[in-house]
């Protein structure tokens, strides 16, 4: 494969490595560089080193060449990372609304999906809050 191992800006002060269309950091650890990509976590992360046989703590600008290379093909071949897991789970969500399982539901619907409450909470997903009524007492109660 043909791919840039760094790329300079600012005169020279910032390398980044690019895995899987994703440039990352070479000034930390390789274990929280490789978690740039979406679909690697901290745990993958360390398989993934372990089995290349580089030091988690280990900057990923002291790595070498060929050691990049090969956590390149593992990230590539062995783990679903970036546009094919977001074009997997978006299948995922269009089969559950498609056959109008609760879960699908829930998606149309902007809801939670995993159980949690909604009476409170639940803003994230919600929306901000939508005042109803004016918030005082109408006039005649008053009189």
């Amino acid at each position: 494969m043909l791919f840039a191992r760094t790329l300079d800006t600012n005169k020279g002060k910032v390398k980044m490595i690019r895995i899987a269309g994703v440039m990352l950091p070479e000034n930390k650890h390789s274990v929280i560089a490789l978690t740039y990509i979406e679909g690697i976590g901290l745990s993958t992360a360390k398989k993934i080193l372990k089995t290349v046989g580089v030091r988690e703590d280990q900057r990923l600008n002291k790595v070498d060449q060929l050691k990049i290379e090969q956590i390149r093909q593992i990230v590539e071949k062995q783990n679903v990372v970036e546009g094919d897991l977001r074009v997997e789970i978006s299948n995922n969500i269009k089969r559950l609304k498609l056959i109008n399982a609760y879960r699908g539901l829930r998606h149309t619907k902007n809801l939670p999906v995993r159980g949690q409450r909604t009476k409170t909470n639940a803003r994230t997903k919600r929306g901000k809050k939508i005042t109803v009524g004016s918030g005082r007492k109408k006039a005649a109660e008053k009189t």
